[in-house]
């Protein structure tokens, strides 16, 4: 505890010093503006009528109009090469992050810190856990054509090192989509996803009733009446995370996924929102007593939002509920309850009631310098018709704290403590904890 409490008054300490125009970089995102290089023009050179600093600001202007904050978001790059008149620019960029965590009186088995994944006995093997992790760190490029006839597309492809095992460092492809007129088209993260309502955190995954995933879509969304609202619509590519038992196979899905959201916003630079979104799956299975195809439909639906009260306080919040929607929990992705058997009843297979609900609060001592939060979350499995086992998952909580600085525009220093919960459905619970540190320059 006595160097937990030297880390803090350190991180206050840097605070204090830390530069203003970090503050303008991390907390809206248009201070530093990035440094703008033209191909092929001269600085006496006008182009169309317009000098190169005319052009340099058009090009910073069309990165800060294309900018998305929120869970797991990159800044604004560096660098931009363009060409002349801006009709096309390029930025290369990303950062470097380490973590390390330290797992006590109860170790997750996972270099996230999921619930779902803690062990239900403890053992002299499971007790403590050291763990150091680079693998979340990113390289994006991202390019911007202002074309006379579509407007302006962008282009972004990012990665991380998440392709394999922890100790792999497989690159992994986590977006490659183009937007134009309203369309995404390629790999994003799902449309079920309120990117502005997740709270940062050092661990990677973040709140278990959260819903960050990637996925492949084609997505339409509309903003009307003074950018208040905004409406989006997707297809995208089905998941299906079951349990078949004997008399069931799975099979290859027919049908996207349909999620669908309204979002009012609202403050000056509209940094307050409310979101109520929905999603609609048909989960396509075969019937081996049959021999018969079937299908499953799961649905559920959110609520979500970020609050900015003032610049020195706001809060994130999200709530789910469905059936058969476990691509959209982030405690239940991969766990196999989209749909289970029902034990005495061999014809019949059903989808599982689940839901969940996070919510967390940020004080900003020095509004984009150093800030601190923490929150609840919680999720949960409804047992329906005796269909889960008494060792099987029930219920799973997390609850976290942490601090954030940034000592400059590029480099950023964090502690967090992570508690979680995990209990079955006869009851059993355990119980794990972590202390964690974070590094992370960005380039």
């Amino acid at each position: 505890m006595k160097t937990f409490r030297l880390l803090i008054v350190s991180l206050l300490s840097v605070a204090v010093v830390a530069n203003v125009s970090a503050q303008r970089r991390h907390d809206k995102r248009d201070g530093n503006s990035p440094t703008v290089y033209l191909i092929a023009v001269e600085e006496s050179e006008a182009v169309c009528g317009c000098s190169p600093s005319m052009i340099r600001r058009n090009v910073v202007g069309d990165y800060l109009d294309t900018y998305r904050s929120g869970f797991q978001q990159v800044g604004n790059p560096q660098f931009i090469f363009a060409t002349k008149n801006n009709k096309f620019s390029m930025a290369i960029g990303g950062f470097v992050n380490l973590r390390t965590s330290y797992d006590f009186m109860g170790a997750v088995d996972n270099i996230d810190f999921v619930p779902f994944d803690i062990p239900m006995s403890t053992t002299y093997a499971n007790r403590q856990r050291v763990t150091m992790d680079a693998t979340t760190s990113r390289l994006y490029m991202k390019t911007i054509i202002n074309s006379r006839r579509l407007g302006r597309i962008v282009a972004f492809v990012d990665m991380d090192f998440r392709g394999g095992d922890e100790l792999s460092y497989i690159p992994r492809l986590r977006s490659a989509y183009v937007k134009v007129g309203g369309f995404t088209i390629g790999r994003d993260i799902t449309t079920f996803c309120d990117l502005a309502a997740g709270p940062r955190t050092i661990d990677f995954r973040g709140p278990n009733a959260y819903n960050f995933n990637f996925n492949t879509m084609i997505r339409y969304e509309y903003t009307f009446l003074r950018d208040h609202w905004t409406v989006g619509v997707a297809a995208e590519m089905p998941r299906v995370s079951a349990t078949y038992g004997e008399n069931f196979s799975p099979i290859s899905q027919r049908v996207p996924d349909f999620p669908v959201y309204l979002q009012y916003a609202w403050g000056e630079n509209r940094d307050s929102h409310v979101r109520a979104t929905g999603v609609i799956r048909d989960m396509y299975l075969h019937n081996n007593l049959t021999d018969s195809n079937t299908t499953r439909v799961g649905w559920g639906v959110q609520l979500s939002g970020h609050v900015a009260f003032c610049d020195y306080f706001d809060i994130f919040f999200n709530g789910v509920y469905g059936e058969g929607i476990t691509p959209y929990i982030q405690d239940l992705t991969g766990s196999g309850y989209d749909f289970i058997p029902d034990p005495e009843n061999p014809e019949h297979i059903d989808t599982q009631p689940m839901w969940g609900w996070q919510a967390a609060g940020r004080i900003s001592f020095v509004p984009g310098v150093l800030w601190a939060s923490g929150g609840y979350s919680n999720v949960n499995i409804e047992k329906d018709n005796g269909y889960l086992s008494p060792e099987q998952y029930k219920k799973g909580q997390y609850i976290f704290a942490n601090l954030f600085c940034n000592i400059s525009s590029n480099c950023t220093l964090a502690v967090e403590y992570l508690r979680g919960y995990r209990k079955d459905v006869s009851d059993l619970q355990n119980t794990a904890n972590r202390v964690s540190l974070m590094v992370q320059y960005n380039f």
